[in-house]
């Protein structure tokens, strides 16, 4: 599956600095928000594509789209604050979702690609910066 990462504005990443040791606590609550607002544009676009522009009726059964979920808030090995937005798996069929939405974003021989999460990435970017400083100030009120 394919790799988003959203680089923080340097004044976001300072005003994130004087939190000083409420920062564990505060910094999975900015993602939270923030991956929220990524998740939901990649759900609506990822159900515009599906089943669109094909010759035969679609044979979906939702699962793709149920399976879509954020994760909680982590640290990773380097010291840096992540949260995804990806896929659950297993499919009751034994499939992997996260092949289907490879096929899906990609193509494949005989099948056009159907880009959901790229436009979602583009598109959603700005919002999502706004909701995150939006959300850090909020916290940073309460601090004070």
């Amino acid at each position: 599956m394919g790799r988003c990462s959203v680089k923080m504005p340097e004044n976001f990443l300072l005003k994130i600095s004087k939190l000083g040791d409420k920062t564990d606590e505060i910094i999975p609550k900015v993602l939270d928000a923030g991956g929220e607002v990524m998740l939901h544009k990649i759900k609506s676009n990822l159900t515009a594509v599906i089943g669109s522009g094909t010759k035969y009726p679609s044979r979906s059964t939702g699962e793709l789209e149920l399976a879509l979920g954020l994760s909680p808030a982590l640290i990773d090995k380097k010291g840096n604050h992540n949260i995804k937005v990806g896929f659950s798996e297993p499919r009751s069929d034994g499939d992997s979702n996260a092949k289907i939405a490879n096929i899906l974003e990609y193509g494949k021989s005989g099948q056009p690609p159907k880009p959901f999460l790229k436009p979602a990435r583009s598109s959603g970017r700005k919002s999502c910066i706004e909701v995150m400083k939006a959300k850090l100030d909020e916290e940073l009120k309460k601090g004070i």
